[in-house]
């Protein structure tokens, strides 16, 4: 670990900070010319679900320009996280001990890892089934026709709870790895934690038993992973402690 001066760590920040941003806004540029058409592809499952000659709509003046605009500079942002990570990385690196290197690292590539995993999820299997749904249930005589910048909204929020569900691994292994709580503890708070999981399921999601499901079964599952991971940790840890006292 190094010591530098605190102008050198406002240098060093500011340098990082402008090479992140500028790997967003080329991989912005380099997709603009596409922007309707990634907008398209992440309104493929609604539009999938809709009835036949179904369409979407835009109830503000500028949202057919806007709208896939965010939606470019969302795709952009996840292009170019490699370079974002990279920046931040090589920032707090030098600050960091030998074992820390060890631990972050793993953890924060996991952890994009998993949230990229978390929105796939969510688009190729929720989606489809979700929209499906509300398009059954839609009452005779009324159109199915959503606006596009409400969908963007609806869309970022379930790519959010998800994303963050699929991170629960990780955090469980972060809080044990700090010595916050032990596995046993979570062992123990299994049955609080299935009932938590359909609690903010059915908070975060349409009002409908399935997609519920969906996303409280998957934090389960994942919660049971992240214990058996640190388990895992905490037993190599302990060997390792072993080792080096006997040496």
């Amino acid at each position: 670990m190094t010591e530098q001066p605190l102008l050198a760590h406002l240098i060093e920040l500011r340098t990082r900070l402008v090479r992140a941003l500028l790997g967003i806004a080329l991989a912005f540029l380099g997709l603009f010319h596409w922007s309707g058409d990634i907008y398209h592809l992440l309104a493929k499952p609604m539009l999938d679900a809709l009835p036949q000659g179904g369409s979407m709509i835009a109830t503000d003046v500028t949202a057919p320009f806007f709208v896939p605009l965010k939606v470019t500079m969302l795709v952009a942002f996840l292009l170019s996280l490699p370079n974002t990570l990279y920046q931040i990385w090589a920032f707090i690196a030098p600050g960091l001990y030998s074992h820390e290197k060890r631990l972050v690292g793993p953890l924060v590539a996991a952890s994009i890892a998993l949230f990229l995993v978390g929105m796939s999820f969510a688009y190729f299997l929720v989606f489809p089934v979700v929209f499906h749904f509300m398009s059954m249930v839609t009452p005779s005589g009324v159109s199915m026709m959503t606006d596009i910048d409400k969908y963007l909204s609806f869309v970022m929020g379930m790519f959010l709870a998800f994303g963050t569900t699929f991170e629960v691994p990780v955090i469980v292994i972060v809080l044990v790895r700090m010595g916050i709580v032990s596995v046993e503890k979570l062992r123990q708070g299994r049955p609080y934690v299935i009932v938590g999981a359909f609690i903010i399921a059915a908070i975060v999601t349409p009002p409908d038993v399935l997609s519920q499901t969906m996303l409280a079964v998957p934090l389960w599952l994942l919660y049971e992973l992240g214990v058996l991971l640190a388990a895992i940790l905490v037993r190599k840890a302990e060997a390792r402690q072993r080792l080096e006292n006997a040496e």
